[in-house]
């Protein structure tokens, strides 16, 4: 071990790792290390055909780790935290998935990655075009999820008062399984009513919505109106969203700047977006802590770039590791900015069904 610096899993940091190799040692020795892994990890260690200290050298190793992450749904979130963290060790916020195929997921994210995150998420927002010192409208979950935490933080930093609207996309989804659409169409206009009174009394010029509650939006001829006379910055996440319908959203609100988002309670973070040629969204994992894999199902292979295929997700961080977890997304395979160490996705979209569960995704 005298050769593994753990000062390479500090965040936050604004510079790239140079060697994602090295900090790929060092994140395995930290969270199989006695002194200074989790509960979680030591315990799973030893149910584990290969050592992870020894055989872990490469990202493509992260394949030999079998996918523990439903135990997410049971575990104590004390034993998540790495005991190199020291004792007492740091509060964590907690957050949890969405619940679209049984009970929600949960992270335990510390002070350290959260403020990285909170650092990402700035630049993104002030990238991706959000009017800095104007009011931002959140059409969000919050609650469990991190979401809402996270937006609040960057509106902050970005000099703009924050509204929000909370959605509850667990209990979305309960009303949409038993097919009540009446119930749906009225719970989105309840979140509606409420985001209109923003708009109405508040200087705001930023938005962040789902893909289902803008197109409710743009069905509205004077929600349309408003949005259109005050909204310049339009920020897209949490449900499928096809290029068909963005072209014709794009349309519909011609002067605002839409893009999008990609991330998951599952990688603790979201991907850096990126507009192609031909003016569709990439998303970009921030290697080394992300590391995307788009595969075929059936034969655990990466499918061919340009082709569709379901999606592996791994986190590896200084707080948390969560390897070679196959996600419910599907996604068409893209080059990555270091492509032998990571695909990046575009065109993402749910299976039908997973883990025995159909996947319903309601508004978020």
């Amino acid at each position: 071990m005298a050769d593994i610096d753990f000062s390479l899993l500090d965040v936050p940091r604004s510079a790239p790792i140079d060697d994602p190799d090295a900090y790929l040692r060092a994140a395995i020795a930290w969270h199989f290390g006695a002194e200074t892994g989790s509960a979680f990890w030591l315990r799973a260690a030893k149910t584990l055909d290969f050592n992870p200290l020894t055989d872990i050298r490469t990202f493509t190793d992260l394949r030999l780790f079998p996918n523990l992450l439903s135990e997410l749904r049971n575990v104590p979130v004390e034993d998540l935290i790495p005991r190199g963290y020291g004792s007492p060790p740091p509060v964590p916020q907690v957050f949890e998935s969405g619940g679209t195929t049984g009970a929600p997921k949960r992270t335990a994210q510390l002070p350290d990655w959260v403020a990285q995150v909170i650092q990402w998420q700035t630049e993104d927002f002030a990238a991706g075009g959000f009017v800095a010192g104007q009011g931002f409208l959140c059409l969000m979950p919050s609650g469990p999820h991190g979401v809402g935490f996270f937006s609040r933080l960057v509106s902050e930093r970005l000099g703009a008062a924050f509204h929000a609207v909370d959605i509850d996309p667990r209990w979305v989804k309960k009303i949409a399984a038993r097919n009540a659409a009446a119930e749906v169409a009225a719970y989105v206009d309840h979140v509606l009513e409420q985001a209109v009174h923003v708009l109405h009394t508040q200087n705001v010029a930023n938005l962040h919505a789902t893909p289902p509650l803008l197109e409710a939006i743009a069905r509205d001829d004077h929600l349309v109106d408003l949005v259109n006379e005050k909204i310049r910055y339009l920020l897209l996440s949490g449900a499928h969203v096809d290029a068909d319908t963005l072209d014709l959203l794009r349309d519909i609100f011609p002067k605002t700047t839409i893009t999008m988002a990609f991330g998951s309670t599952m990688i603790l973070s979201q991907a850096v977006t990126r507009v192609a040629d031909d003016e569709t969204f990439v998303f970009d994992p921030r290697t080394p802590y992300v590391v995307f894999w788009v595969i075929d199902p059936d034969t655990g292979e990466q499918v061919p770039y340009g082709q569709l295929g379901q999606l592996v997700m791994n986190h590896i961080s200084k707080g948390m590791f969560l390897p070679n977890n196959l996600e419910r997304d599907m996604a068409i395979r893209m080059p990555g900015p270091r492509a032998q160490l990571s695909d990046s996705v575009s065109a993402v979209r749910p299976v039908t069904t997973f883990e025995g569960e159909a996947v319903i995704e309601g508004v978020y």
